[in-house]
Formats: structure tokens, sequence, C-alpha cells
């Protein structure tokens, strides 16, 4: 078995924009790319939870927004140019740095969009920071499913042993898992840069420690739906959700169908990634949901 570290190179920019650090409330020292050139209501990108996550993930929606708008996007706690602690990885961490941001960075209502498990990280922001969120859209969006959470993972046990942890990591981390992880997230072939840009972030000192809690399922929120989700009736919200390999939306449809504020789309092919591979739909979906929020009905 080969316990050896992964090869490490610089972590290139995930966006051609200008970078900076601020401070969560908390300590933790965070990196974010903004592009401000343009007035109007702020956009807060917030990428997907995965073993080699980064800002990357949100390129197309900055790219396009940047032209239009002010726009952010915020690499998470032991991600892309974030701080990578050894441990501290939670739900509270991850709500607590997006409020955060929303707060001491953005400093004004602003459109959210969270993609993945990072919904649930951003419907309990939104509760922590309600005066900065103006709406939220999330991106296939985890806790719709309708099989319960796992009680544990593997994972957890292998924790107790670094070197074996480190070791199933690196064989995540690989560039063929990774080419495999992601094509499963594609109708069409996956884009090159995104896989060498993955390959990148999955090989700084530190990478391994939030992937290997996110592999442990601890940052999870047993019962989404009534501890975060069931609580955003003030924000209009929206969903895209689809086709996913690894998240299932079967309680979703009812969901909406209880929300006044919640509206959802589909913008199938897709596979959990619409932004990539349909970006103009996408586009065209938030748009239209920013143009004409749902609103929540008089009692």
């Amino acid at each position: 078995m080969n316990l050896q570290h992964p090869v490490e190179q610089a972590l290139p920019e995930a966006i051609a924009a200008p970078r900076a650090d601020f401070t969560t409330s908390d300590g933790w020292r965070l990196a974010y790319y903004a592009e401000r050139a343009h007035p109007g209501r702020p956009l807060v990108l917030v990428h997907s939870i995965n073993a080699a996550s980064s800002s990357f993930e949100m390129r197309p929606l900055f790219e396009h927004y940047r032209l239009s708008r002010p726009v952010y996007s915020l690499d998470l706690p032991g991600f892309g140019h974030s701080e990578r602690r050894a441990e501290g990885y939670s739900p509270a961490l991850y709500a607590h740095a997006i409020a955060d941001f929303l707060t001491q960075v953005v400093g004004e209502p602003a459109d959210l969009i969270a993609l993945s498990l990072s919904g649930e990280f951003a419907a309990q922001a939104a509760r922590l920071a309600p005066e900065h969120l103006a709406s939220l859209a999330l991106i296939s969006p985890t806790g719709f499913g309708e099989q319960p959470l796992p009680s544990s993972s593997p994972v957890t046990t292998l924790m107790k042993w670094p070197k074996l942890s480190r070791w199933v990591y690196g064989l995540v981390a690989s560039r063929p898992s990774i080419r495999h992880f992601l094509g499963r997230s594609f109708v069409g072939p996956v884009p090159e840069e995104m896989i060498d840009h993955a390959w990148a972030t999955a090989h700084q000192p530190g990478a391994h420690h939030a992937p290997l809690t996110f592999l442990t399922m601890r940052l999870f929120t047993p019962d989404a739906i009534d501890l975060l989700y069931d609580r955003l009736t003030e924000f209009p919200v929206l969903v895209i959700a689809d086709q996913d390999p690894y998240i299932r939306f079967e309680r979703l449809p009812s969901f909406i169908v209880r929300h006044d504020t919640w509206h959802r789309v589909t913008l199938e092919p897709h596979k959990g990634l619409p932004h990539w591979e349909k970006l103009a739909e996408t586009v065209a979906a938030l748009d239209d949901f920013w143009a004409h929020p749902p609103l929540k009905r008089a009692a």
C-alpha cells in the first residue's frame, strides 16, 4: 500500500478575477473572488462539498453575471484558497462562514446561489443573517431524498487511522477518480480544465481534512426539510433540480406545493451541473425568478 503524500502543486486561480481574504467571526481565513465593476444587487455563489470543490464549480455563473452586477464567489473552509485546518468541520461552521461573508464582505442584501450540499448550509445562513439575504437559489440541493441518511459511514472508522484515511483520500482524489465522478455529473464530456483544477485543489496541503469529514456524512443535516428548509418562509427560493447521480429529490414536489415562496424549475437533460451544460437556460431561469419571485400568500 502506497502511503506517500500526494504530489502538491501551486493552486491556480479558479476564476480570472480579483481574489481577497477575510476572517470569519470564529477566526477562519477564507478566500473569495469579487467583481464589483457594475452596480446592482450583489450575487453570491457558493460551491458544493466534495473531494475537489472550489469556486471553479461556479465559474460559468460568475463569468456571466460579472458583466452586469456585483458578483462574489466564496471558497468554503477547507477548500480552494481558504484555510484548511485539520478539524472543526461541521454544518454550523459552513453556515456561519456564509453568514459572516454576507455581513462582513457583501454588507447588503444579496441573491445567493448554492450548489448541492451547500444548499443546506445556505438555508441555515439565511436564518443567521436574514437582513443580508434577498433570495436563495439552490442547484441540486441535498435533503429532499426519500431515504434517511445512514447513521454511520465506514470512513468514520477509518478516520481513527490517519495513514489509512489518507490512503483512501488519495484514491478518491486521484485523477482517474476525479474524472469518473465528474463524468457521472455531465451528460456530455467533462471539460478538461475542470478535471485539471479539481486535481490541483485536491492536492494542496491539508486538502484531505474537509473531504474526509464529508465522507463520514457528518456535514449533512438529518431531517433537513424539517430543520432547515421548512423554516425558509420569508425569502423567495428557487430550486433547479432534475437528475443527479448522487442526490435524490423524491420529497421535493410535495414540499414545493406546500410552500408559497418556493419555486422549482427543471432544465433536463443535465445531471446536477446545469450551469455548465445549460448555462443559457439556467441564466434565463434565474433572471425570471429574480424578476418575478414567488410571494407569500396572505393568510
